[in-house]
């Protein structure tokens, strides 16, 4: 397809951002970041479904993981990766709104980050990003995916609940396993101050209508204060 340089086993570079797999260990060295290990029935659900296809266009949308893109791409698959919430806060993203104040440039950061190509994704990893993006995008996020993930498509979200407390950390989730997560705390991964603020808990029915345009949403309660959804185009 014209416009997309990518080759089976390799990354694709269709969106912005990308972090360097070496500058992140680099970074690890200097600050060691807090781990935490979990189990997760929507990956295990979203690893079951795939297992066995080759070919598959995986979608990644938490900070670069080395481990998932190499889990992925073992298997055949092409993984493509965009750090939105870094994105997110871009000043230049900022421009003047309807009253004179600063608003972000939502149809910006869409062309940017998430290129409208059509359906072209069996799998997307969107984490708890929906938690952390600023307010104005997380619909139209949302829905452009809904616009890039193929018919059968899977989605897999984390939600945090109201236990989990407004000082939730934010992390860099890495498969290890076909049902178990590493945990990275982002804050101790880069050492510079608070990281990502969560900036909402949506409730069962807010993630209903947010997923609004996919034919089905399938949940799972976890008991660390997560609960994890698998949405189905």
């Amino acid at each position: 397809m014209p416009g997309w340089k990518d080759s089976p086993g390799s990354v694709g570079n269709l969106f912005k951002l990308f972090r360097n797999p070496e500058v992140d260990r680099g970074l690890a060295k200097i600050h060691p970041p807090q781990r935490l290990t979990r189990r997760s029935s929507g990956v295990g659900e979203f690893t079951r479904t795939i297992s066995g296809r080759e070919g598959l266009w995986i979608l990644d949308l938490g900070p670069t993981s080395a481990t998932n893109i190499t889990l992925f791409t073992e298997k055949g698959h092409r993984v493509y990766t965009a750090d939105l919430l870094t994105a997110s806060q871009d000043p230049a993203l900022m421009i003047p709104g309807e009253k004179g104040e600063s608003v972000i440039d939502v149809n910006g950061f869409l062309e940017e980050n998430l290129k409208e190509r059509g359906p072209v994704f069996d799998g997307v990893l969107c984490w708890d990003v929906a938690d952390y993006l600023p307010e104005a995008l997380v619909k139209p996020v949302i829905g452009r995916l809904c616009s890039l993930i193929k018919p059968g498509g899977m989605l897999l979200a984390f939600f945090h609940t109201r236990d989990a407390g407004t000082d939730a950390p934010h992390f860099c989730y890495s498969l290890t396993g076909s049902d178990v997560l590493e945990m990275r705390s982002t804050t101790a991964r880069s050492g510079s101050g608070p990281g990502f603020r969560l900036q909402r808990v949506f409730n069962n029915r807010h993630i209903e209508n947010l997923f609004h345009d996919f034919a089905s949403l399938k949940f799972f309660l976890a008991r660390d204060n997560f609960r994890e959804v698998l949405a189905t185009r």
